[in-house]
């Protein structure tokens, strides 16, 4: 049955869309750029990329299991995520004074850490601050706002790249402002709503685990096949550099790619809270596939600026409707731990992903990167529709 509602949007939610807006703004000045850099200034080449996005991508996720989990014990989500975004503020500076790869992997690995502590309790915030028949707003009104410094940070960084006369540390100094800017929001604008029930006991066991249905399992299943191809977007803005984008040009492939993805985020969101969220996951999965066939097959700069457009039509598609479909899966004292257990599905097979991406491109082709990443995406669309009419025919 269609259903809408009229409540407005809480507080909390804008307050954490503008929080991860500055925080966006500063980490994709840095992430636009690092590939670059890498390959670029210090020379290192792409199976080293993959290392240290596999390194950092996998950690991260690993991480929001504990934090989430910790959130659902301790009550407690606002500090957390305080933490985790204070710390990805703080490193910041590394990056500006990398001198080889090592550094680069320091930076990376302390950024994603605080990207782990923080993003499971942030999610679960989202989900304490809202009534279930408003969640896919609220969740792509958060992700829409985080979508706008998403496409402002490389906006940003090729602007500075083209003032300084692509001066990349002196753009990594300048992108701790915005970072500083969200911890400062976060600490004043959260109020953390109560909590209507608590775990009596640390609640990442087995006996917890146990107790998340079908539904919910089949979205780990489908986390973990999908990611299997899902290469870090570093990939991206390479292939963008081997089509022969320029440097100076290839960070505002990002801000296609975000300004495509938060004119889709908010109205997929309001959507699915109509219609449902399975289907327009579905349809997201399918549009990857042939976004990454695209990737490999694309022969002209023209062709990479429409990929990277429609591929935050994905995103938006994709994203934001994920975690409202877990949130609704799973006990309100349990959200910390559900979308943990999902975020460690992610860092189990990312490790995997990005390393076999950057051997793929070196020792096979750049195409086979993206190839496994289409095909992967198609299994898990299948799954994802095939185990969720299992589940509602089980239950009729």
């Amino acid at each position: 049955m269609l259903h809408t509602t009229n409540k407005k949007i809480p507080r909390n939610i804008w307050v954490l869309g503008f929080v991860s807006l500055l925080t966006d703004t500063s980490s994709k000045i840095i992430q636009s750029l690092l590939p670059l850099f890498l390959v670029s200034i210090l020379g290192v080449n792409l199976i080293t990329v993959g290392i240290i996005e596999a390194i950092a991508e996998s950690i991260a996720s690993i991480l929001k299991v504990f934090s989430g989990a910790l959130s659902d014990y301790w009550g407690k989500r606002k500090e957390l995520a305080i933490a985790g975004y204070g710390l990805s503020a703080l490193v910041i500076p590394i990056f500006a004074l990398a001198n080889n790869p090592f550094w680069v992997l320091i930076g990376r690995f302390s950024d994603r850490v605080g990207k782990g502590i923080r993003v499971a309790p942030r999610n679960a915030l989202v989900a304490d601050s809202t009534e279930p028949e408003q969640r896919g707003a609220a969740y792509g009104l958060r992700q829409s706002l985080d979508t706008i410094g998403a496409a402002v940070g490389p906006l940003i960084a090729f602007v500075l790249m083209a003032v300084s006369r692509q001066n990349f540390r002196l753009v990594f100094w300048l992108a701790t402002i915005p970072g500083i800017l969200a911890v400062i929001l976060l600490f004043w604008g959260i109020k953390e709503p109560a909590k209507k029930q608590k775990t009596q006991s640390f609640p990442w066991q087995w006996s917890v685990l146990k107790s998340f249905k079908f539904d919910y399992w089949l979205l780990v299943a489908v986390t973990l096949i999908f990611n299997l191809g899902n290469s870090s977007d570093a990939f991206l803005l390479l292939r963008a550099q081997n089509i022969g984008i320029d440097n100076t040009l290839i960070p505002l492939s990002f801000m296609v790619m975000n300004g495509s993805y938060f004119l889709s985020a908010y109205p997929a969101g309001v959507l699915s809270d109509s219609i449902g969220k399975i289907g327009l996951i579905i349809v997201g999965l399918l549009l990857y596939s042939l976004v990454y066939l695209g990737f490999a097959l694309a022969n002209a700069p023209w062709q990479m600026w429409l990929l990277f457009a429609v591929y935050g039509l994905y995103q938006g598609m994709s994203k934001g409707l994920f975690l409202a479909a877990i949130a609704n899966r799973v006990p309100p004292q349990l959200r910390g731990t559900a979308f943990g257990t999902i975020a460690l599905a992610t860092g189990v097979v990312i490790f995997p992903a990005n390393l076999l991406a950057g051997f793929l491109w070196e020792k096979v082709s750049y195409q086979a990167t993206f190839f496994l990443g289409s095909i992967l995406a198609i299994i898990a669309a299948t799954i994802l529709g095939f185990g969720q009419k299992l589940f509602l025919d089980n239950q009729n």
